[in-house]
């Protein structure tokens, strides 16, 4: 029994990572299935974090 012929590449996949950092998103996870069909979850850069109290504080008085 032979190897059967790979469904996706390597270059497919960075293919479609780099376009989506082109369209203003971070890969969180790629998943790729049987059939090869990649589906890649996604935040935006921009996206607010949530942050605490004492954060919110030290960022009104200038200090990180």
């Amino acid at each position: 029994m032979g190897r059967s012929p790979s469904i996706f590449r390597q270059t497919d996949i960075t293919r479609a990572l780099k376009a989506v950092r082109a369209a203003g998103f971070n890969a969180v996870r790629v998943l790729i299935d049987k059939a090869g069909r990649i589906e890649i979850t996604t935040t935006t850069q921009g996206e607010p974090k949530e942050t605490s109290p004492l954060e919110q504080w030290k960022a009104t008085r200038g200090q990180s």
